[in-house]
């Protein structure tokens, strides 16, 4: 995923986007700590690389890889300390300015790590709006 051109980084990051998608696909990668920071090290190389050639569409998968991460507790509690400062600290919001399903999706990822959310996926009987809230 770190190597070649934009379109060849782009179809990897949409792949591992794909198997992180499915709940096996999460629960494997999750599953050891060694998965979990291979992937978010690979991911993490990514976002420093955009700083210096962005491109929307590559950035908008890898986010939406992040935030997949974020539904499980291990991985978002681990989110807390390895997520790039780089999505925190507004580095693209020039680049996501006409993307607002991506900016929206940051929020969310940066929501769940900031411990705003319930660190992963809602669980049964917690939904609000049978809670009488």
């Amino acid at each position: 995923m770190e190597m070649g051109s934009e379109l060849s980084k782009t179809v990897a990051t949409f792949i591992v986007q794909k198997i992180l998608l499915d709940d096996v696909g999460l629960r494997y990668i999750c599953a050891t700590a060694e998965r979990f920071f291979a992937v978010g090290s690979v991911l993490a190389n990514m976002v420093v690389s955009l700083a210096d050639q962005p491109s929307t569409r590559l950035l908008k998968h890898i986010i939406r890889c992040y935030l997949r991460l974020s539904d499980n507790p291990r991985a978002c509690a681990a989110l807390q300390s390895c997520l790039p400062d780089m999505l925190k600290d507004g580095t693209f919001n020039n680049c996501l300015r006409d993307d607002p399903a991506t900016r929206r999706w940051l929020q969310q990822l940066l929501h769940n790590v900031t411990g705003g959310g319930m660190g992963g996926a809602p669980q049964p009987g917690m939904d609000p709006m049978n809670m009488g809230m």
